[in-house]
């Protein structure tokens, strides 16, 4: 049986990735998280984890890390502390382990670019403008310059992971779309790669189990989408058409800068992350496993909008006061 460590099983992909290993009877799953837990002898906290010489794994996959705080509010020394220096401790034991075969590292697209027009390729060359993407690469960089010609590490960027549940920027979205409020911004037109979920722990486990080089990979759902599209997408996961209004841009991006002074709904960033185009490319990675993903972006992004309907008629009723 093969052994695996996942750090940062605690959060959103985390979860996902344990229940779906557990699914398979041939991996035992041990956990690395900040916070202590119920007694469990694969559970352990990072201190403990980094003190102990007594277990081996055959995997390691680093989910742990600072995310990218859209507020603003978190000093660099913060990425830098968790995405980087988190990073090289848990891969400096990894290279101490005897039996460990292959390091996955959880990294992101924003590594490379913050911003892009055309597809968004491994042979970009990397200028992250945030401390958050910055950290990233560093992590990155230390990771391949120091892997043993005799292990497998391999970094997958994904781009942005939905799923059941998940809370975030689409959860938002779908707040207002499932209550009847039109969007207007079909004027704007763009293209977004997304990741469902689904699609990553069945790459990751792909790459446990089949030869792939050491090296760095993109990975996103098959097809990018419109917003445009998105919008219709939730509308049928309520069973109600969206309603898309084209007001015209000049009017949108006057309300954009209005909203940056004044608590609008709408500000130059935020219509920025509405409108602009983001399309990654997983070629490489689907050529290199010769695989297939299971799940479509359509259907991984409808199933995600049916989970937030539970969401929604809990929390609906505190939002209106």
């Amino acid at each position: 049986m093969a052994s695996v460590l996942i750090t940062g099983s605690s959060g959103f992909v985390g979860k996902n990735l344990v229940k779906y290993f557990q699914l398979d009877k041939g991996f035992d799953i041990t956990e690395v998280n900040r916070s202590p837990a119920f007694p469990n002898p694969n559970y352990f906290t990072f201190s403990e984890f980094f003190s102990d010489n007594n277990h081996q794994f055959n995997h390691y996959i680093h989910l742990a890390g600072k995310a990218h705080d859209v507020h603003n509010a978190s000093s660099p020394e913060e990425y830098f502390e968790v995405n980087l220096k988190l990073t090289k401790k848990v891969f400096d034991k990894f290279l101490q382990d005897s039996q460990a075969e292959t390091f996955i590292y959880i990294s992101s697209v924003k590594a490379v670019r913050d911003s892009i027009e055309t597809a968004l390729t491994e042979e970009i060359e990397p200028n992250p403008l945030s401390a958050y993407g910055l950290s990233k690469l560093k992590a990155e960089q230390y990771i391949l310059e120091n892997c043993p010609s005799d292990r497998k590490a391999i970094i997958l960027r994904p781009c942005m992971i939905h799923g059941p549940e998940n809370k975030g920027n689409l959860n938002l979205l779908y707040s207002f779309i499932s209550r009847g409020i039109p969007y207007p911004l079909g004027a704007f037109s763009n293209f977004r790669s997304f990741l469902s979920i689904e699609n990553l722990c069945f790459i990751i486990m792909q790459v446990i189990a089949k030869p792939i080089a050491t090296g760095i990979y993109h990975i996103s759902d098959d097809i990018p989408l419109s917003t445009r599209d998105l919008i219709e997408i939730m509308g049928d996961s309520t069973g109600k058409r969206a309603r898309i209004l084209h007001v015209p841009k000049p009017i949108i991006r006057g309300i954009a800068k209005v909203g940056d002074y004044l608590r609008l709904p709408i500000n130059s960033e935020r219509l920025k992350k509405l409108t602009e185009n983001y399309v990654v490319s997983n070629s490489k990675l689907t050529r290199s496993l010769l695989v297939e993903l299971p799940v479509s972006s359509k259907q991984g992004l409808f199933q995600t909008f049916k989970s937030f309907q539970k969401l929604c008629i809990i929390f609906l009723p505190y939002a209106l006061f």
